[in-house]
This record gives C-alpha cells, sequence and structure tokens, in this order.
C-alpha cells in the first residue's frame, strides 16, 4: 500500500509545475479572448450604429423637403410636389413613414400639388421628449389620433396649405384623416380611406390576441435589433429589406428606409402607435358620434380582398365584416373601391390602382371648380 501510494505521489505533477501554470494560463486567455468577443458583439455595433445614424441623419434629409417648426418645441417633415388646387394630403399606414407614397406622390404630383408628412416621432419629425417641456407648454403624452391630428392641424396651419383639400389616409392615417375630417370639416373636401380600421376591432378576443401577442411583439424585437446595430448588420447581410423597392423607386429612398430600419427612436414611435391603436380607434369612434360629418365632405373607401395576406383568414373575414357594418352606419353615402388582388400594402405594392382612382377625383373637383 505504501509503495503504491508512493507511486501515485511520483506520478502527480508538484504544485507549480510547468505543465499546471501552462494550462491555468492558457484558461484564462481563453476567458479573456471571450470576453473580448463578447465586448466586442455588445458595444462596438451599436457604436457604429449611433455615428452611422448621426451622419446617414444629414444627408438623407429629402432635398425638396422641409422641416417646419409646429410649434411646442416640435419640428415635423413636410414634402410637397407638383402645383395646383386642390392639394392632396397624405398621411401614412400604422408606424410607417412618408415615403411608402412615393409612387403615388410622384404620379399623382404631374396633375396637382401633392403633399406627404412624417408623423411626430416617425421619419425626420423629431418628437418631444418629456423633459424638454418648459412646463408651460402643451404637450400630448401617448401617440393616439387626437395628438396626431392636432401635430397635422399645427403643420397645416404653419405652411398655409390651401384649403379645402383631399385628405388621404391608410390603416391609422385613415382613422387620423376622419378625426381631423370631423373637427374641421370646412378644411377638407374629400375623405379617403384606404384599408380603414374598423371602430370597435378591439372588442374581439381574437385580434387582440393577434395585435398584442404577436404583432406588437415583433416590433418591439425590431426595435431591439435597430437600438443594438443587429439591424444594419442584417441589412449588410441582405436578411432585412425595405418596404419600398424595386426598379423605379431612387437609391436615396431605399437608403433612407435603410436608415429608419437602423433608427431605434423610428422604430421606437413604430411601436408606440400601434401599441395605442385601440385608444385612437376609441376616440375617432366617439368624435364619429359626437359631431358627425358635414355634408359638403364626400367620401370614397378603398379596400383588397384582404386586410393581410399574410393572417389568418379567419381575421380578414372578420376584418371585413367590421368595416362593413361601420362604414353602413358611419358613412351609407361613400362611394366604396374594391381593387382585386390586393391587401393594406396597395399603397406601396399596387400603387397605380390607388393613383388612377385619386387621379378622377382630382380631375372631378378640378372640373367642378372652373364650372362654378
Amino acid at each position: 500500500y505504501i509503495r503504491k501510494k508512493m507511486n501515485n505521489n511520483e506520478e502527480r505533477p508538484p504544485p507549480n509545475s510547468p505543465d499546471e501554470v501552462k494550462a491555468r494560463v492558457s484558461c484564462g486567455s481563453l476567458i479573456i479572448n471571450i470576453g473580448k468577443c463578447l465586448l466586442l458583439i455588445i458595444v462596438v455595433p451599436p457604436f457604429l450604429n449611433y455615428a452611422s445614424l448621426q451622419r446617414e441623419g444629414q444627408m438623407l434629409l429629402q432635398k425638396d423637403g422641409q422641416i417646419v417648426d409646429v410649434g411646442l418645441g416640435q419640428k415635423m417633415q413636410l414634402l410637397c410636389k407638383g402645383d395646383g388646387k386642390p392639394v392632396v394630403i397624405l398621411d401614412a399606414p400604422t408606424g410607417m413613414s412618408s415615403d411608402v407614397w412615393f409612387h403615388i406622390q410622384e404620379d399623382l404630383s404631374s396633375l396637382t400639388k401633392v403633399c406627404t408628412y412624417d408623423r411626430m416621432g416617425l421619419g425626420f419629425s423629431k418628437r418631444q421628449m418629456q423633459n424638454e417641456t418648459t412646463g408651460t407648454e402643451r404637450t400630448w403624452g401617448v401617440s393616439t389620433t387626437g395628438r396626431m391630428v392636432d401635430d397635422l392641424y399645427r403643420l397645416l396651419q404653419a405652411t398655409e396649405i390651401t384649403k379645402p383639400f383631399i385628405l388621404v389616409g391608410s390603416e391609422l392615417g385613415a382613422l387620423n384623416a376622419r378625426f381631423y375630417s370631423h373637427i374641421h370639416d370646412v378644411q377638407v373636401s374629400h375623405l379617403v380611406m384606404i384599408d380603414p380600421i374598423p371602430e370597435d376591432i378591439f372588442e374581439d378576443d381574437l385580434w387582440k390576441e393577434y395585435w398584442y401577442g404577436k404583432l406588437v411583439p415583433s416590433l418591439q424585437a425590431k426595435q431591439f435589433c435597430a437600438a443594438t446595430g443587429l439591424s444594419r448588420m442584417l441589412i449588410i447581410l441582405g436578411a432585412l429589406e425595405p418596404t419600398v423597392r424595386g426598379q423605379n423607386v431612387s437609391e436615396e429612398v431605399i437608403q433612407r428606409q435603410k436608415y429608419l430600419l437602423c433608427n431605434p427612436a423610428h422604430q421606437s414611435s413604430a411601436v408606440d402607435e400601434h401599441y395605442f391603436l385601440n385608444e385612437s380607434a376609441a376616440q375617432v369612434q366617439d368624435i364619429s358620434q359626437f359631431k358627425p360629418l358635414s355634408s359638403r365632405t364626400s367620401v370614397t373607401v378603398i379596400t383588397g380582398d384582404h386586410f393581410d395576406q399574410e393572417i389568418p383568414e379567419q381575421l380578414n373575414q372578420m376584418v371585413a365584416k367590421l368595416q362593413k357594418k361601420f362604414l353602413e352606419v358611419s358613412y351609407p353615402s361613400a362611394n366604396h373601391i374594391h381593387i382585386k388582388g390586393a391587401d393594406r400594402r396597395m399603397i406601396y405594392k399596387e400603387p397605380s390602382a390607388i393613383s388612377q382612382h385619386l387621379r378622377k377625383l382630382v380631375n372631378q373637383r378640378q372640373a367642378n371648380h372652373f364650372s362654378a
């Protein structure tokens, strides 16, 4: 037994032997290298993304656009193209910048003046933070239709847009357009709603489960990717692409959309608009009952075969049913236009179909003006 133990001791390397020290150094180096890699992954991408955003923010401002001081310390981007009357105002879908109207604005601008804008917090419109107010100025706390309509009113007042105008809105933009038309009915000659959100849609449990259980979390993930710089890496790898693209889209528009995909402030505002959409719908429902639309304002509604081809058919059928119901109650005399094969992406995937109907509307308004 003693001899065996002595043999075992002889086989074991002495403490702090060269082999043991070498093993510890190798393990320590591995840990340090892993730490350096993690540090690079965690710190460097957000830093590089932030530096790139600072540079791109100035370079990608729309050359023909203007940044308008609308009061309350807020500034909004407005882009108008073309000349003539009536002016057409375009309000984008939920969480989207004005770039989604690119094709339609280009087409209509040959006929009349067409204006797009970025809602506060989206695109290049700077959202006022709570700690930036002096305490004497009125601010809106959340991204709801009530606040957005006030923003749009101040924007149009500051730029002296000719009235009455044609107001076009898609999704949340349609809620805003409805609210604006009811409150400021003298300013709106024609209301156009594209894929309008039904007022009582959030009373359906299946819709709420989809909206707050799937859609909003996916947008929060995009916000996280933008904040960490992951979105920029995905764009470089070709795994993330802009919404509006194609041969007829300028490189400037494509680069601007990539910039917004990487911009956590824009993505944060997009999340807010989706999160508070139920409150926006409730506000529009209340104002519709409190102040009916003026008989002087005509209404057009444009819908496709589906609200969204990427969601379950059951939800699409539910949206269509609720749309029909609220239109019969709120706008029974509206001109309802159906675009075959389209869904809520029609304004940038089927823009010629939208432009065709808007051109007819502008021509009618211009003919009525000249005959008068």
